[in-house]
């Protein structure tokens, strides 16, 4: 685990930042050429097995006749040229949602894990577990249920990108700074509100909470 949250996190509250507000340096493959077929996308040029790509990213998709051009989940890597691919879903549990069929596709799949995984650092330190605390007694994998997290991680990794975009931009986008400073916030009350739940003997029962508002060991 190196990451509370994922890339389709973040494309629930800010599908723009997978087309034109992307970070060119975070693309991990492009192309032209792609098929889709309901569920399935296929590029006969990629290899998305070197790119690294897996569940859980984002995939930006224009047709040539603009019937598609959008932001969509990638919920599995099927081969090196064929990826299983949805319509936002509500609950990831759920069925894949199939998208209009088309052919000669331009695709993209840029990344936020990198922001994600300097979260993932900063929120373990400051409930005082490994790896952000290299001599804490207990790690990230002994977080019961790391879906209490994943919500505080999506907020602080939107504040971060929306920082370097306006680090970036003129003077005239004040929006970025605004969009940041909002992220932000709602990052430090969610924070307040967290409770981790430890499981230390690996039972899979509740031992002790550690909360967000005090990050203090706190015994049942």
């Amino acid at each position: 685990m190196n990451s509370f949250s994922n890339d389709v996190d973040i494309l629930r509250y800010e599908p723009s930042l997978f087309g034109d507000l992307h970070f060119a340096g975070q693309v991990l493959i492009n192309g032209t050429g792609g098929a889709i077929e309901d569920t399935t996308f296929n590029a006969p040029d990629a290899d998305f097995n070197a790119a690294k790509i897996t569940a859980g990213m984002v995939i930006y998709l224009q047709s040539a006749d603009g019937v598609v051009d959008g932001a969509y989940e990638i919920v599995s890597v099927d081969s090196a040229t064929q990826l299983i691919i949805s319509v936002l879903r509500a609950d990831g549990q759920n069925e894949a949602i199939a998208l209009q069929d088309a052919d000669d596709v331009i695709y993209r799949i840029c990344t936020y894990q990198p922001q994600g995984s300097e979260v993932f650092l900063q929120l373990t330190q400051h409930f005082g577990l490994k790896p952000g605390v290299a001599d804490g007694d207990y790690s990230a994998d002994d977080i019961l249920d790391v879906s209490v997290l994943r919500q505080v991680s999506v907020y602080e990794v939107l504040s971060i990108i929306f920082a370097t975009l306006w680090g970036r931009a003129k003077d005239s986008e004040e929006n970025f700074r605004q969009k940041s400073k909002y992220y932000r916030q709602l990052f430090e009350k969610a924070l307040q509100r967290c409770r981790v739940c430890i499981d230390r003997g690996d039972d899979g029962i509740s031992d002790s909470v550690r909360s967000g508002a005090s990050a203090r060991l706190l015994r049942d």
